[in-house]
């Protein structure tokens, strides 16, 4: 269900409260890991969103609380968003439209693909598919709504 109308308001419909579930597999090794916590998009005065996802991590060598931090700024389109490391620097586009909803990131010397799903009013995922020499990576996220959002 990736179908979007042109003026699908990518900003508005992700700011507030989600839970996320990960899914972590180095597929080179064949280890397994999960990720579950809490992802705050909130909205900033230049039309962006701040994005801070909390919980805990679980790799067989650590398990833990983990964090991230990333600044989403208006795209060319309503249904679309620019993600930005907190530095500044570009990372890569967000959207669900067909025509725009997967996205890559070189982060040297490994290649960062990523894939974003609509779900519904309320549900979404992406996949990070890690390529190279160093990294051999798939990370499935799956956000929902919070209801105390």
């Amino acid at each position: 269900m990736n179908d979007r109308s042109p003026a699908f308001d990518l900003r508005a419909y992700l700011a507030g409260r989600w839970t996320v579930d990960r899914d972590l597999l180095d597929r080179a090794s064949g280890t397994r890991g999960t990720f579950s916590g809490v992802v705050l998009f909130t909205p900033t005065p230049d039309d962006g969103l701040d994005l801070h996802e909390e919980g805990t991590m679980r790799w067989p060598t650590f398990t833990g609380p983990a964090t991230r931090d990333y600044v989403l700024r208006p795209g060319s389109r309503p249904e679309e968003m620019a993600v930005f490391f907190p530095d500044g620097r570009p990372f890569h586009h967000m959207s669900f439209s067909p025509e725009a909803n997967l996205d890559n990131h070189w982060c040297d010397p490994d290649t960062y693909r990523v894939a974003y799903a609509f779900e519904g009013p309320d549900r979404f995922s992406y996949s990070w598919d890690v390529a190279g020499p160093r990294k051999d990576l798939l990370l499935t996220s799956h956000l929902t709504r919070s209801a105390t959002a």
